[in-house]
């Protein structure tokens, strides 16, 4: 399997069909060595992180990507960004002692909704939402595709806390078939041979063996993987602009309430921010966060 982390696109030269294929190993383990997750919850965050990197390949843009689902249950939010670089994290609020060993999607996030938020550098704000429906998350991404009126796509999604992973299959608009009841045959086609391909496959096999195992009757160009990696957007230059965004006055009480020293944390990544009086003092005449106070993992 590809040493890095990893989104791999693939084409169908008889079939107007799109892949893509992720594999995250490193990343993942960056974004679980942050907080004590319990394994069901390990597992959803894995699918998401696989998701998010999978939808980045699917649009043309500059920017962030954010997938978030919300829940009255066990788990009432996971979030994941990636940005058009490739550049993810993600973070889960979980229950731990409500989280049962085996738990699946509905049993973590009963009544949950899921929305995808793409950011652009430059342009408008897009939100969609869908609910979690459906035994799995990628249920609720294929349903999410169906309500959208977007391009026909479908989800394969695993994780295990070591290593997650993603297939991706996208119907792209009429080339080599313009015939809707051949379009549809072939699609199906595709899918159902998909359908077969296990847990320990997409786990355990390179995307080329997977691909072999998968459509070796078809044609398929399998193109060079693009790196990922886990880094978190968090800076102290961030933190400040939050603190300047209360007021000068709430900042104070807070400076006050805290003891004489700010402390931000980013929940992300776990790396703290502190601002005591004189830093608080400089951001309101400057606007200025260059001269850092600590800053501690």
């Amino acid at each position: 399997m590809h040493d890095l982390d990893h989104t791999q696109r693939f084409l169908f030269d008889d079939n107007d069909v799109r892949g893509e294929m992720v594999s995250l190993a490193e990343s993942y383990q960056h974004v679980l060595a942050k907080h004590p997750y319990p394994q069901p919850v390990a597992q959803l965050l894995g699918e998401m992180l696989a998701a998010a990197a999978l939808l980045v390949g699917t649009l043309k843009f500059e920017g962030l990507l954010i997938l978030q689902a919300r829940s009255s249950g066990p788990v009432p939010l996971v979030m994941i960004e990636c940005s058009s670089e490739r550049e993810v994290r993600g973070i889960a609020r979980y229950d731990a002692e409500a989280v049962d060993a085996g738990a699946g999607l509905r049993d973590l996030m009963p009544d949950g909704v899921l929305a995808l938020t793409i950011d652009p550098a430059k342009g408008q704000r897009y939100q969609g939402i869908v609910e979690l429906e459906g035994d799995s998350l990628a249920d609720s991404l294929t349903a999410y595709f169906a309500t959208s009126e977007q391009l026909p796509t479908r989800f394969w999604l695993r994780a295990d806390g070591q290593r997650a992973r993603g297939l991706l299959l996208q119907q792209l608009p009429p080339h080599h078939q313009t015939e809707a009841e051949e379009r549809q045959e072939s699609w199906n086609h595709l899918l159902t041979l998909a359908d077969t391909l296990t847990a320990e496959e997409l786990l355990g096999l390179d995307n080329p063996t997977v691909l072999h195992r998968l459509y070796h009757q078809e044609a398929v160009r399998l193109f060079e993987p693009s790196p990922l990696q886990f880094r978190c957007s968090c800076s102290r230059e961030r933190s400040a602009r939050a603190l300047i965004s209360i007021g000068q006055a709430d900042a104070e009480a807070l400076l006050e309430e805290s003891g004489g020293q700010v402390e931000i944390d980013c929940q992300f990544c776990n790396q703290r921010y502190f601002f005591d009086a004189s830093d608080v003092a400089q951001l309101f005449v400057t606007g200025d966060s260059q001269e850092p106070s600590a800053t501690r993992h």
